[in-house]
């Protein structure tokens, strides 16, 4: 099996599947080593392995410890048979001698496929994880190949690697069967030994600017800019956009014509509720704009990136949502705190708005 026969094939991979015959060389030699190790001279011993694949040749190498024991353990020799070796040979010594392995064909043969196969193996996969190493933070479709109890593997890219979608990734009340196709966010690339993998998302508010890109030629172009995103996924989605040229309706390009675009994100999304809010450099008024739907009436800043937001006593349900969600996005939108109270409960406090929002 060990021939020069066996390493012009190293050499053919090498051409073929791009894997370094160096490599090839070094795996088997440690693989071999371990096989006969184990299977001849316990986990104790020293075996190496030398391939010289100019010559066509592979010599093995046992060292062991000299001992003075009529029963030696693993990795040790009695100082008898060691002298028989070397004369010279004490006890204490490291002894090395070559050897000519047991049962060699088979168990070479057996290994050079194991180890071959596992190189093939890992190189493609790195290969095909370094096309993604530029995929992170990327918008793709992928076809979902298998579902277990937790965790949802989606098949992604022309090389059909596997994107991994962990139970924080993926959507609350989606469900995800086998050869369902969807779109997923590539949340990070892991590349390089056995735990290599892409972690991909539908959970990420990446997922929604991206598929906005989709959507809106203004922000693919960069006319519109998307400045923030706040998502409780399957529930809403807050997302800040501005532009820089007043011939831009900003708003109105996300939503589209009677909602076309918008409409297309949020069927994309299972019907998560969006929120589509112009983006002011005002932080008070951005707080106005972000409550969206309910009506502000004044903002006061109360403190370092904390305000009070005024709304009519009908709107105050509205504004703060269900289980407060809508106040809760709003917050994380702006990166204030916000304290939303009605216009009854304002006036008992003598609450007087810094500035009052403006209008769209």
């Amino acid at each position: 099996m060990i021939n020069k026969d066996f390493f012009a094939a190293l050499a053919d991979l090498e051409r073929e599947k791009g894997i370094s015959e160096e490599v090839f060389v070094e795996a088997l030699e440690t693989a071999l080593a371990s096989a006969y190790k184990k299977q001849f001279f316990g986990d104790a011993a020293g075996v190496e392995v030398k391939l010289n694949p100019e010559k066509g040749t592979i010599r093995f190498f046992l060292t062991r410890t000299v001992v003075d024991s009529e029963e030696p353990a693993d990795g040790e020799i009695t100082l008898e048979e060691a002298q028989e070796i070397k004369k010279s040979a004490k006890v204490g010594d490291v002894l090395t001698e070559e050897f000519t392995p047991k049962d060699f064909t088979r168990i070479a043969a057996q290994t050079a496929k194991q180890v071959i196969l596992q190189k093939i193996h890992e190189t493609e996969r790195d290969n095909t994880l370094s096309e993604f190493s530029d995929k992170e933070g990327e918008l793709m479709s992928g076809l979902v190949r298998k579902v277990d109890a937790r965790n949802v593997y989606v098949e992604i890219g022309k090389g059909q690697i596997e994107g991994l979608m962990l139970p924080q990734d993926q959507v609350p009340g989606e469900k995800y069967l086998a050869g369902d196709r969807i779109k997923v966010y590539v949340k990070r690339v892991k590349s390089g030994g056995r735990n290599a993998q892409v972690l991909v998302s539908r959970a990420a508010p990446g997922l929604v600017k991206r598929l906005f890109e989709e959507e809106v030629p203004e922000i693919k172009a960069g006319t519109v800019v998307v400045k923030g995103i706040s998502r409780e996924p399957g529930h809403r989605t807050k997302m800040a956009i501005a532009s820089e040229d007043p011939r831009i309706d900003a708003v109105g390009a996300c939503v589209g014509n009677k909602g076309a675009r918008v409409n297309a994100v949020v069927a994309e999304l299972g019907g998560e509720k969006i929120d589509i809010i112009l983006w002011s450099e005002n932080p008070l008024e951005f707080i106005a704009k972000a409550l969206s739907p309910a009506t502000v009436v004044s903002v006061t800043q109360m403190g370092e990136k904390s305000a009070v937001a005024v709304v009519p006593d009908d709107k105050l349900s509205l504004a703060i949502g269900r289980d407060g969600q809508n106040a809760r996005l709003a917050a994380r939108l702006t990166g204030w705190k916000i304290d939303v109270k009605s216009e009854s409960a304002a006036a008992k406090l003598n609450l007087e708005s810094a500035e009052a929002p403006t209008e769209e």
